[in-house]
């Protein structure tokens, strides 16, 4: 009950609805809580592995996405309980750190909360439940670096990696492709990347993309590709050991910080003010000639005189570019980004072996190559496809084959997928489960049974008997202590992974697991949830 006043000075009292309404505490809380992030995992549960079911999301504007990437549904869907936004969180933080796994992390901590719920019906702690969950990670994370196999990679032997990429992409939309994409992704990321320190920069790598021709056409580019043409359609389209101005400084006369107005009351007058501007442009011009100039990337536009006299003066020139673009055409040629023609000099200029416009189909649709760079570590894919949901789903297959690439750069452990690792993990698990006499190993073996998830849902969306497949496949791990045999989903005819080469990184598997156990630990120490208005 509050007590207010209205305009006219006259008292009035607020009845809360609050009292009326009841608040979950307790285990009542949790189950709640367990509930939601249920329902999150449920909705991904079918997208997981080479033959998962793609998702379609509409926008309230109207746009369509179709995705099966994890990261991406959970993105684009508009949560609003609590906890399933944790889930969220949980996806976009194994997409920031690895780049893959984002629907395995959420499907692994949804088999986690319903063995947790299970427990907590038989009166067991949760924090005795989130301490076995910890007990039981630490185990799994161990046996997955005894698991590990690495392999080595060099410039003249790409197969490895190029057949972990191919594992990435293999449960992607752009499957029918993956080898030509993971070849790409490989050598983007190989151009880009210093083996020596095992560091790759992504941001040196710019992904374009152009509605039209096939997903086949998608190429690889050594220096960079701009979404803009010659300001002037008389402009040479080629221009072949081009010296590059870069500038952040726009044609045209100064204008002053003030407000200013000028009187023309003359011929004269106007003559000599078009005169002074028309100088105004030549000097800024012959600057460019003088330092050697053969073409002008310029931040800012300028107006159809400057453009003619550009033309006249035959130095080609392309405006509007953006600050990024800017930036990494700065990196590829080895120039220096001018932001006053008074400070251009023939050291600031940028080196390129081609630059050349290319035209697409019958829209006059027209791009700028600059290739052959003084520096080639930034580089461009270039994908083409039917629409524009192909191209944007192709963007974000790409962007986990170059981060899975990069995590083998750094890291050139690898364990085998197809739930392999999973199963392995909750052999090793079980074993170490009798070793706990307190109440965590119930929490240690329901860790087992959740890892056991991923390959029943592999078999599932593969059309598989689930439970017949895991248990032939767990008892041929056991019988010939090989962990390497995992859920056949491409019905190739052998259980081997290694066999198969369906890679996944090792440190990917174990941000999985430490990742999904951190979230579920939190949901489960969370017995209240308290609006601001109850405070």
């Amino acid at each position: 009950m509050a007590l207010a006043f209205d305009e006219y000075g006259r008292p009035f009292i607020i009845l809360k609805e609050q009292e009326q309404k009841s608040r979950l505490r307790g285990l009542d809380a949790q189950k709640s809580n367990i509930s939601a992030g249920k329902a999150v995992a449920r909705i991904l549960r079918t997208s997981l592995g080479p033959k998962g079911m793609d998702k379609m999301l509409s926008s309230p504007d109207g746009d369509v996405t179709i995705s099966n990437d994890g990261a991406t549904i959970l993105e684009q869907m508009d949560v609003d309980n609590q906890i399933a936004k944790l889930m969220v969180e949980l996806s976009r933080s194994q997409d920031y750190e690895i780049g893959d796994g984002t629907t395995g992390v959420v499907v692994l901590a949804g088999a986690l909360l319903e063995q947790a719920e299970k427990l907590l019906e038989r009166g067991i702690h949760p924090i005795r439940v989130a301490e076995g969950y910890e007990t039981a990670s630490r185990i799994a994370v161990e046996h997955l670096e005894h698991v590990a196999n690495k392999f080595e990679f060099g410039v003249t032997d790409l197969e490895p990696l190029i057949q972990t990429c191919m594992t990435t992409l293999s449960s992607k939309i752009v499957n029918r492709c993956k080898r030509s994409l993971a070849e790409i992704a490989v050598k983007a990321v190989l151009a880009v990347a210093d083996l020596e320190r095992k560091d790759v920069n992504l941001d040196l790598i710019k992904v374009e993309g152009k509605v039209g021709g096939k997903l086949e056409d998608t190429e690889l580019i050594y220096g960079i590709v701009v979404d803009k043409d010659m300001s002037h359609p008389q402009m040479p389209k080629q221009i072949e050991d081009a010296q590059i101005a870069i500038l952040t400084c726009p044609f045209e006369p100064p204008k002053p910080k003030t407000k200013h107005k000028v009187d023309i009351d003359t011929v004269e007058k106007f003559q000599t003010l078009r005169k002074q501007e028309q100088q105004y442009f030549d000097d800024m011009v012959q600057k460019c000639k003088d330092v050697g100039a053969t073409l002008v990337i310029c931040q800012w536009g300028f107006d159809d005189e400057a453009n003619h006299l550009l033309m006249n003066r035959n130095l080609p020139a392309v405006r509007w570019v953006g600050g990024v673009e800017l930036e990494l055409i700065a990196i590829a040629t080895g120039g220096r980004i001018v932001p006053r023609f008074q400070e251009l000099t023939p050291e600031k200029l940028g080196k390129a072996g081609l630059v050349r416009e290319k035209s697409f189909g019958t829209t006059k649709d027209r791009m700028l190559y600059i290739e052959h760079c003084a520096n080639s570590r930034a580089v461009t894919i270039f994908i083409r496809g039917g629409n524009k949901m192909i191209i944007e789903e192709t963007k974000r297959s790409i962007h986990d084959a170059l981060c899975v690439a990069r995590n083998l750069i750094r890291n050139n452990s690898i364990v085998y997928g197809g739930g392999s690792a999973e199963i392995s993990c909750s052999i090793a698990v079980e074993a170490a489960a009798d070793k706990h006499p307190g109440v965590e190993q119930y929490a240690i073996r329901a860790f087992r049974d959740a890892l056991e998830y991923i390959p029943m849902a592999l078999a599932e969306n593969s059309g598989l008997q689930p439970i017949e497949t895991l248990s032939a496949v767990k008892s041929q791990q056991i019988k010939d202590n090989y962990p390497h045999f995992g859920i056949d989903c491409n019905d190739v005819g052998t259980n081997d992974m290694r066999e198969q080469n369906v890679f996944e990184t090792l440190i990917g598997k174990q941000q999985q697991i430490l990742l999904a156990t951190q979230v579920v630990k939190m949901i489960l120490k969370i017995d209240d949830v308290i609006s601001p208005s109850e405070y």
